[in-house]
């Protein structure tokens, strides 16, 4: 079958984009990504412009040369020297950038935020298809020599502890039968017996992808989340919400009304729902909750997915099934959650 001829419509050139073409490209790059990187490598860029434009005394431009990736490394990262640890960002640019709102608060930068840095701007040479000064030689020996002398110092990475169960329960009694307190509540257990859901996980949670399967027992579909990306349709994104989660679930959708759209809303003033909750919002009622309970400030977010990992392991569930809760695919990252305890039974052999 013979194609008709469009003699009116324009042909494109094959080895160029149309500006239409390279827009539509770049949305959809943006649209594949999640809310929580493109924020990340928002708030990279800016850094990265920030420190140079104070550094060198003029706006940044790419590509960069590969010196200056190696004066980012040496102003942020830690080295020992005979007058101990050092790092060579003056002091009065430290401040500034403080001040300014681009760094939290002066000194040098933990590891993994310097590595993320780095990585965003390898992204944006490779996006633009320019020299990338992240794989120079020279960068990438100074970054992986830097990692090393981290290590050889004991200076791993902190990660938040786990909120287990007995936490959780103590967490849980500071939630009244206030809208905002039957909400937490509900919140809280979701996110835990669910499989300890990520943040955007949670507030990204709709009505749609609810399904009641008894009188306070429920299953939520997690189509899209960061184990899968793709939303593949595979059995384990069905998760069950059973027990004190399902009737907290039951309880908080009873008392806000709430029938479609997002299931955690904010409670404003007089128990008016507002707007649906931010992925913040999610670490910071953990943290509320956890200082209400009389907890050490050692829990966040994140403490929900590695609590729900490791009561799994303290349990004996088998790690099958943690991982269809969990979503996980591989097992070096569910394990990556586990956060030992005094009560691990290979700590008392003798």
């Amino acid at each position: 079958m013979r194609l008709p001829s469009l003699r009116n419509s324009p042909s494109l050139e094959p080895s160029s984009l149309s500006q239409v073409t390279a827009k539509a490209v770049e949305e959809l790059m943006r649209e594949g990504e999640s809310v929580n990187t493109l924020a990340s490598y928002r708030s990279a860029l800016r850094y990265w412009a920030a420190w140079f434009g104070v550094r060198y005394g003029q706006g940044i431009t790419l590509p960069l040369p590969a010196n200056a990736v190696l004066q980012f490394i040496v102003d942020h990262a830690q080295r020992t020297t005979a007058d101990g640890l050092a790092h060579e960002l003056p002091p009065a640019i430290d401040q500034a950038l403080v001040d300014a709102g681009f760094k939290g608060k002066p000194g040098p930068m933990a590891l993994n935020t310097l590595i993320h840095r780095i990585a965003v701007l390898s992204k944006a040479h490779q996006l633009r298809e320019l020299k990338n000064p992240c794989q120079d030689p020279k960068v990438r020996e100074l970054l992986a020599k830097t990692r090393r002398a981290y290590g050889k110092r004991g200076e791993l990475p902190q990660k938040k502890d786990a909120l287990t169960k007995d936490p959780l329960m103590a967490i849980l009694d500071t939630c009244d039968d206030s809208l905002k307190g039957i909400r937490d509540r509900a919140l809280l257990l979701f996110a835990w017996a669910s499989g300890g859901r990520r943040r955007s996980e949670v507030t990204g949670a709709t009505m749609k992808n609810l399904h009641r399967v008894g009188p306070s027992s429920f299953t939520y579909t997690l189509a899209y989340s960061k184990s899968n990306q793709t939303a593949a349709d595979r059995p384990e994104n069905v998760k069950p919400l059973e027990g004190i989660a399902g009737e907290a679930l039951q309880a908080w959708l009873t008392a806000s009304g709430i029938v479609d759209g997002a299931i955690f809303r904010q409670v404003r003033k007089g128990g008016h729902l507002g707007e649906p909750l931010s992925p913040a919002a999610v670490r910071d009622i953990v943290r509320e909750r956890a200082k209400l309970a009389g907890l050490p400030e050692v829990f966040s977010a994140h403490s929900l997915r590695s609590g729900f990992v490791t009561e799994a392991a303290v349990q004996k569930v088998p790690l099958a099934d943690t991982m269809a809760m969990t979503g996980h695919r591989s097992v070096a990252s569910v394990v990556g959650y586990y956060r030992p305890s005094n009560d691990n039974p290979a700590a008392k052999l003798l």
